[in-house]
């Protein structure tokens, strides 16, 4: 018999997939809804008083960081993704903005200690206050979202850390947003500097 054949049927699937679309808008809503927007204030005047900005995560905060860094990029800053083979080193009057749910990643850990070394600053954003990541930053954003080894959270029924990494996507989106509305530069202006060799 087909393999696909043997597959349970999975019932009411549009209806299963808009209560969990309603689900996850909501917890997003209500996690989003808790950041402290000073924190994003601070983190926004960290990255334009900067000379640089680095940003290191690993996994899917990484992903989200790297998106980060291209709007950062298309405000005309210098922006840097740590392990990119084109990377230089960190420096005095730079900024490394990074991001992990626990605070506890090693390699998210052990940059943000190398960029203080170098006498660069550090923001982190984290659902950790008490991790060694916010204990190292200068700036820190808290997500209060479940942390991803946490399964039994009531912070949220996602899965792992999607609820941390969701909210920090709208969270730098909020960031860069509030950077670009202190410039007059128009939307048109920052096309021009969009990739175009993809």
């Amino acid at each position: 018999m087909d393999a696909v054949a043997e597959k349970p049927a999975l019932g009411q699937t549009p209806a299963q997939a808009a209560l969990n679309l309603s689900l996850i808008q909501g917890e997003i809503v209500s996690t989003t809804n808790a950041i402290d927007v000073g924190q994003l204030a601070v983190l926004a005047g960290r990255i334009h008083r900067a000379e640089r900005v680095f940003l290191a995560g690993a996994g899917r905060s990484g992903l989200v960081l790297r998106m980060a860094a291209m709007r950062l990029m298309h405000l005309g800053l210098t922006v840097h993704v740590a392990g990119d083979t084109t990377t230089p080193a960190i420096a005095a009057g730079d900024l490394l903005v990074v991001a992990s749910g626990s605070g506890t990643t090693s390699g998210v850990v052990k940059a943000a200690e190398t960029a203080l070394a170098a006498g660069a600053d550090v923001a982190a954003v984290t659902a950790n206050p008490g991790s060694p990541l916010a204990g190292l930053a200068d700036a820190l954003v808290i997500i209060p979202a479940a942390q991803k080894t946490d399964h039994g959270s009531s912070l949220s029924r996602q899965y792992s850390g999607s609820l941390f990494e969701q909210s920090l996507f709208l969270a730098t989106e909020a960031v860069f947003q509030t950077l670009w509305e202190n410039t007059d530069e128009p939307a048109e202006q920052l096309w021009l500097r969009h990739a175009n060799l993809e």
